[in-house]
């Protein structure tokens, strides 16, 4: 039984197949591909985006708000400069259909500030935790962003006698 998952999508134009960082098509992680990362490039129809300090403020506001109206529990999230991690439970909700929620309403309350352009790259990753202790290793993984420019949430589960309690 999936009990949460982590999901990550990145902005515009950061994170392209091909990346010298590797990157990931179908949940492979592949190697670096110098020709194929510069046809994407080329492709672009708008710049990279980057967001400044007060847009990743603002995209964690709206995250947490659009988690509230679903109601579904957050259980560690990472907003950074190029893009976002997010540990959350699972809802009866197709994963896809979350990570529109949560893209849209960053999108929205940053365009209702001032931003022009194309905001997200298209699609996501996802990793699913089946009990506790993959979840537990993904919240790690995120809070491993406090580090960095990131803006980092952290709402664990409640922990209990060497278990996590999901509510």
């Amino acid at each position: 039984m999936i009990i949460a998952y982590m999901l990550t999508w990145t902005t515009y134009g950061t994170w392209l197949q091909g990346d010298r960082r590797g990157w990931v098509k179908n949940g492979e992680i592949l190697r670096p591909n110098e020709s194929l990362e510069s046809v994407n490039r080329g492709q672009m129809k708008f710049g990279q985006t980057v967001l400044t300090k007060e847009q990743r403020i603002s995209a964690v506001e709206a995250i947490m708000n659009e988690a509230d109206g679903l109601k579904q529990k957050i259980f560690a999230l990472a907003v950074c400069s190029n893009h976002i991690h997010l540990a959350a439970e699972n809802i009866n909700l197709p994963v896809g259909r979350v990570v529109s929620h949560y893209k849209n309403a960053a999108r929205l309350i940053l365009q209702e500030q001032g931003f022009n352009g194309k905001l997200w790259s298209q699609g996501f990753d996802k990793r699913y935790c089946m009990n506790e202790k993959e979840l537990a290793a993904k919240i790690a993984y995120i809070c491993e962003h406090k580090n960095t420019d990131a803006e980092v949430i952290v709402s664990p589960p409640i922990y209990s006698a060497g278990s996590f309690i999901i509510r």
